[in-house]
């Protein structure tokens, strides 16, 4: 920018002379943003539009010269958030004496020079994105997201002018008003800053946004993006079901840049511009079903925003800290195919929640749900349904009532708060209900399709978020439990504790427990919830007899280049989201175990698996791997694993063979394994067996030669030690674990291991 004459202020200040310390001058939004066109554009890696600030001196500039100040203080003066209908009165009064004060001539001779030099970087006719930018805003304590009024698309000098008028009145929205009372903040203490940018023309393909943390469960290993079609307002207020990507920053860090796991969102419909002359600046489109139905942004492009975070959040942290979490707003622009940087602040919920304690919610015997979404937080609450269809309705809701609708809007903070719960029948988790409910600590559910039709107003219903990613209401008011266990008091035993872990989405949260790594990771289970289909079916889809089912699995594996490859990808992320969780500990994860009866069960399953009269003691297990009948099931199985090890970088993953009945059984195995790529001891593969059969603890020393440790398998060693088929009610009061024999075993087999310097652990009900 020029030199300014002597004693003539400076109300604009391009990108390239703002830094972070400027705060008080551009607010908190523009400081970081020229924080990275400074830092990190030219050699960083981050894209940042380039822009300039209208400071928080002209904000008070147009104040002086119309003598405002006195004036607002008096509208403001004892305004109550309780009365709503006072608080619109005083705020819209405020808004229209800001909006009808003129532009000081300096400040609008300095906006004009700025809007030159942007159209002569980037030509005519240019469209900016004119966003407000406080004083107080994306604090560590109070972020302000949502608060302040933003304008996109605005083109020429006269809406330029008029968009700045708009967003200095925004300082005094209704909901922002309510957010700095309720956060401790003088009204007159907190100014405001224009940010001018070109606009990003994320309408003509994606945006979203990344937190540099998981904002469930404060993983702090991992970039979580969401992303949808068109503009990143649909995501914000909760119209889409975004998609969700997440990087292992660890590996990625080390070259793997691979994406960890994945889901696609519905994003329904999507925001673009309207139409010149139209009374509002966007307008909201419906999404084609082939688009809806796929991701919105390649990996390449997921890789570019998540190092692009990791640059941002290294930037950012604070000296005496490795990394501080970020919350960053991005979006892709349509005709250049960039990734542009729009907005970076400092996430402020999980990164201050503290990890020494660990609380658990729990519901008694819960009915079948009325409808199910995305679980926000891990809490259950019970509550009265109030079904709210527009703002008018929010005053009749009262504390502890359930919150109830299609989407929620920044306007709604104080009445949300009241809430016991909040549920959403559209949005993702990154979206404006799911970001107040882990503020004030709230569960709710998002996402909930039905939930304005399956809901009635007034009746009890309880909200769960308690069993992992998927969120329930149940109808009534149901009793839980809730058990708090301070983890710093807890003493650590002498024995290595290693979890049981099956469902990937819980992996994240159970990581921060006490623990040693994973002993079990059950491959079934995510074949089981992530993939449903049998691996063969998608080998030999023509051998399926069920016409629904060749439908269905056509349906989930559309997009994949081959049926075969939805299999491997969806192994891969949630065997490698768990490997994630516990990095660099270990995680030993069991190869199919499935019976033939549950095989059967799947999709397609029921045309490749025999009819046997005791599944229990039949093909399954180690047999399976090396029978020509699921060798091709297998050779996928091994393809995941090796997707995970040797493209993923997760090396920590280790490999048990379950229900392995001899020593020569045991060595086909090794070198089926082997013929698929994953040999013993390369990049430090391990591999155990489960010692769960008599003869595995007869010749506990014969294995341990071929494997390099073992975990007990209790239910199924006692069952075969007493002859009892754990299946069968006639005879479930003689399965005992504590039976004299099977202590007997087990004692045998964990001496038999030490003799041998192997590895041994437990991992049944035992």
């Amino acid at each position: 920018m020029a030199p300014q004459p002597p004693n003539v202020a400076v109300f604009v200040r391009p990108f390239s002379e703002i830094r972070i310390g400027d705060v008080a001058k551009v607010g908190g939004k523009t400081a970081a943003l020229g924080e990275m066109y400074c830092a990190l554009t030219s050699s960083g890696g981050v894209r940042v539009p380039n822009g300039f600030a209208v400071t928080a001196d002209a904000y008070c500039a147009v104040l002086d010269s119309s003598d405002l100040w006195s004036r607002l203080r008096s509208l403001l003066q004892g305004v109550s958030v309780e009365d709503i209908g006072q608080l619109a009165d005083r705020a819209a009064q405020a808004r229209k004496l800001i909006r009808q004060a003129p532009l000081p001539v300096e400040l609008v001779r300095q906006i004009d020079a700025q809007h030159a030099v942007l159209c002569r970087q980037y030509g005519t006719p240019l469209a900016l994105a004119v966003r407000s930018s406080a004083t107080a805003e994306d604090l560590p304590q109070a972020s302000f997201a949502g608060q302040h009024d933003s304008f996109l698309n605005i083109v020429g000098r006269d809406a330029l002018l008029d968009a700045v008028k708009r967003c200095f009145a925004s300082l005094f929205t209704d909901r922002a008003i309510q957010y700095r009372i309720n956060n401790g903040f003088d009204h007159f203490a907190v100014a405001l800053s224009v940010a001018v940018m070109k606009m990003v023309r994320a309408d003509l393909a994606a945006s979203g946004v990344a937190f540099s943390i998981d904002t469930e469960t404060g993983f702090s290993d991992v970039v979580l993006i969401n992303a949808t079609y068109g503009l990143g307002e649909a995501l914000v207020q909760g119209m889409v079901e975004p998609d969700e990507f997440c990087v292992f920053k660890p590996t990625f860090a080390a070259g793997h840049r691979v994406v960890l796991n994945r889901k696609l969102g519905t994003k329904a419909t999507k925001l673009v511009y309207a139409d010149p002359g139209a009374d509002v600046p966007t307008r909201s489109v419906d999404v084609s079903p082939a688009d809806e139905a796929q991701f919105c942004v390649s990996d390449m492009q997921v890789l570019d925003v998540a190092d692009m975070v990791i640059r941002i959040e290294k930037h950012f942290a604070a000296p005496d800290a490795a990394t501080r979490a970020m919350d960053v707003e991005w979006a892709l622009d349509g005709r250049d195919q960039q990734i542009y940087i729009l907005q970076a602040r400092p996430e402020t919920v999980q990164s201050r929640r503290t990890l020494t304690a660990l609380e658990r919610f729990r519901l008694e015997a819960p009915p079948k749900p009325l409808l199910s979404g995305r679980a926000v937080g891990t809490r259950i609450a019970s509550g009265r349904a109030r079904l709210i269809r527009s703002a008018a309705e929010l005053s009749t809701v009262e504390a502890g009532d359930v919150l109830v609708a299609v989407a929620t809007s920044p306007d709604w903070g104080t009445v949300m708060k009241k809430a016991s719960a909040i549920v959403t029948a559209s949005g993702g988790r990154t979206c404006h209900a799911a970001i107040v409910a882990r503020e004030v600590g709230i569960p709710a559910v998002v996402g909930a399709v039905d939930a304005m039709q399956r809901l009635h107003d007034g009746d009890w219903i309880t909200v769960s978020c308690a069993s992992g990613n998927v969120g329930h209401v149940y109808p009534g008011r149901l009793p839980f439990t809730v058990e708090s266990v301070d983890l710093t008091t807890l003493p650590r035993p002498k024995t290595r504790i290693m979890l049981n872990v099956g469902d990937p989405d819980a992996a994240f949260g159970l990581s921060q427990l006490p623990n040693d790594g994973v002993g079990l990771a059950r491959m079934e289970f995510i074949i089981a919830q992530a993939i449903r289909v049998h691996p063969l079916a998608l080998i030999h889809p023509e051998r399926v007899t069920s016409a629904a089912e060749r439908e269905q699995i056509a349906q989930l594996t559309r997009y994949e280049r081959t049926p075969a490859d939805y299999f491997v990808r969806r192994l891969a992320e949630g065997i490698a989201t768990i490997g994630a969780a516990f990095y660099p500990k270990p995680v030993i994860v069991r190869l199919s175990d499935f019976k033939t009866n549950e095989y059967a069960h799947l999709l397609g399953g029921s045309a490749f698996e025999p009819p046997e009269e005791n599944p229990m003691l039949g093909f399954r297990g180690a047999a399976r791997y090396v029978h020509p009948a699921y060798q091709e099931g297998f050779a996928l199985e091994c393809a995941a694993l090796r997707q995970v090890r040797d493209a993923m970088g997760l090396v920590n993953v280790q490999i048990m063979v379950p229900f392995c009945r001899s020593v020569t059984e045991a060595k086909k195995v090794i070198e089926s394994l082997a013929a698929h790529g994953l040999h013993r001891g390369t990049q430090g593969l391990e591999l155990y067996v489960m010692c769960e059969i008599p003869n595995n603890v007869i010749q506990v020393e014969e294995f341990a030669r071929h494997f390099d440790g073992f975990s007990i398998g209790s239910n199924d060693l006692t069952q075969l030690v007493l002859g009892v088929d754990r299946d069968s009610t006639l005879v479930a009061d003689e399965f005992n674990e504590r039976d004299p024999g099977v202590m007997a075993f087990i004692s045998t087999a964990i001496e038999g291991a030490h003799r041998a310097g192997r590895h041994i652990g437990i991992c049944g009900q035992a």
